[in-house]
């Protein structure tokens, strides 16, 4: 690699590092927010799955849409949504992106693209197909991203949706976040055949399977694969084995696997690993201790947003409900 490869390649990683860390950072703020009873309801952290989110929206533009799970934080930090009005839907307040109305399995923000996290299994498919068609009929120069997890593929969704997308040949990125569980069932025990990307493949779109804990080879692929859709190729499938390091919830102790399972993974905690790949390309050690103090910093500041942020007044419980808008 040349000395302006390497440099081009530090300036990647530590963009993603950072990434990264403010997700890690905003979801042990709100578990611990969750714990001390300010959180309604219950979240599904994404510790460990961190690299997916960062890789695949590092290739993203703002206009560019994305269609999320119900573990959907660090997908919106990823593309740019505002962690005070995230912090404050989790809250249940109106300086939510949702007006409070949402919680964590509904965060959305339009402003940058991200079409809402989903309480449905599969449920961000369609939307996200939906939002790659009327690119399409528009005439515009976008492409859309969908997230789900291995739980979906088992779903009717999932072919029918990747069905649509090879047919219409649409500017659309499935990206199967494979983090070894469908809720508290081993995927491997459920799901039949060479799995999700073998599926994609079969109804005739182009897929890449990549290790979902190394950010860099996530950001290579979505980026092959985003290309394609970007000129017209029609849709590609990002298939990312992670892990995730939590529950399924946050209530959830785990007693389905052991913890010498865990510990092993996280060996390959996807942060420090970029850490490690970015000394190597000459990073400064306390580049990252200063991600770390800024993420804190931040996040920080996004509860006690929160927490100063008012509820929402009864009266406004069916606003916003639907906008019909204008149909011809």
């Amino acid at each position: 690699m040349t000395k302006a490869a390497e440099s081009n390649r530090l300036i990647l990683g530590s963009a993603l590092l950072r990434t990264m860390i403010r997700i890690r950072a905003f979801e042990e703020q709100a578990r611990a927010a969750h714990g001390r009873g300010e959180v309604p309801g219950t979240l599904h952290l994404s510790i460990g799955q961190e690299a997916v989110a960062a890789g695949v929206c590092s290739d993203l533009r703002r206009e560019d849409t994305i269609a999320s799970t119900h573990r959907g934080h660090g997908h919106a930090i990823a593309k740019g949504a505002d962690t005070k009005a995230m912090m404050a839907e989790l809250f249940g307040r109106t300086g939510g992106t949702c007006h409070g109305k949402g919680g964590s399995m509904h965060i959305a923000d339009f402003s940058v693209g991200m079409l809402g996290a989903n309480g449905v299994v599969g449920g961000g498919i369609g939307i996200a197909i939906g939002a790659a068609q009327a690119a399409r009929l528009l005439g515009e120069d976008r492409v859309s991203v969908c997230f789900f997890g291995d739980g979906a593929v088992n779903r009717g969704p999932f072919l029918e949706g990747l069905n649509w997308a090879r047919i219409f040949s649409l500017p659309v990125l499935f990206v199967c976040e494979d983090n070894g569980f469908a809720a508290f069932t081993r995927t491997s025990e459920t799901t039949g055949g060479p799995g999700a990307a073998g599926r994609a493949e079969a109804i005739g779109i182009p897929s890449l399977r990549v290790d979902g804990n190394d950010a860099f080879a996530v950001h290579d692929a979505a980026a092959t694969l985003l290309g394609r859709c970007r000129t017209g190729e029609g849709p590609g499938f990002l298939y990312a084995p992670t892990y995730r390091l939590d529950g399924h919830t946050i209530a959830d102790r785990t007693p389905y696997r052991a913890q010498e399972e865990v510990a092993a993974h996280r060996q390959r905690d996807p942060i420090a690993r970029l850490t490690e790949a970015l000394s190597a390309l000459g990073m400064n050690a306390r580049g990252a201790v200063q991600y770390e103090s800024e993420a804190q910093a931040e996040m920080n500041a996004a509860v006690a947003f929160a927490a100063a942020s008012p509820w929402p007044d009864a009266r406004a419980a069916l606003a916003d409900v639907q906008d019909v808008g204008a149909p011809q």
